[in-house]
């Protein structure tokens, strides 16, 4: 068990030490309190039902992968090198859904952003020096300006 320890602690510093041009700019939905997500970006009540929803459907599929964590650091042999690389394989590829699934989720709420607030989220973004998912913004017909009156 402690060659696993150490596996973890190894492969979590390789997986966070990862050379990006620019890091993705991660919403954080499920990870961050909704709301401050909400209170941020002042989502409608639509957006925030879809947040809570999005946030509940993160923490199930992220339970999911870190039971799969457990059952291969538990089941897993760890006598030599060979073996401790295919754990490390493993456990990369469980980490590496884990993201996309985070990036899957932050995508489809911010898919729900309207112009505004997805402008919001470049900005905060830019000044993170991070690089914003690229998303179409929703029109809502309650944000349309009828410029004929």
């Amino acid at each position: 068990m402690e060659k696993f320890k150490y596996l973890i602690i190894t492969a979590s510093i390789l997986f966070f030490v990862k050379v990006n041009a620019q890091a993705d700019c991660v919403l954080g939905v499920g990870v961050t309190n909704d709301s401050v997500i909400s209170d941020i970006f002042q989502l409608n009540e639509m957006q925030n039902e879809k947040l809570i929803s999005f946030s509940a459907e993160l923490k199930y599929r992220n339970d999911v992968l870190s039971n799969e964590l457990q059952n291969v650091a538990e089941r897993h042999p760890q006598s030599n090198v060979t073996e401790l690389r295919q754990l490390a394989d493993k456990y990369k590829a469980v980490m590496d859904s884990m993201n996309s699934v985070q990036s899957l989720i932050d995508k489809r709420m911010l898919s729900l952003f309207n112009p505004k607030q997805y402008e919001l989220y470049r900005t905060l973004c830019k000044e993170a020096n991070r690089s914003p998912y690229l998303v179409m913004p929703t029109i809502y017909a309650d944000s349309i300006v009828d410029e004929n009156r």
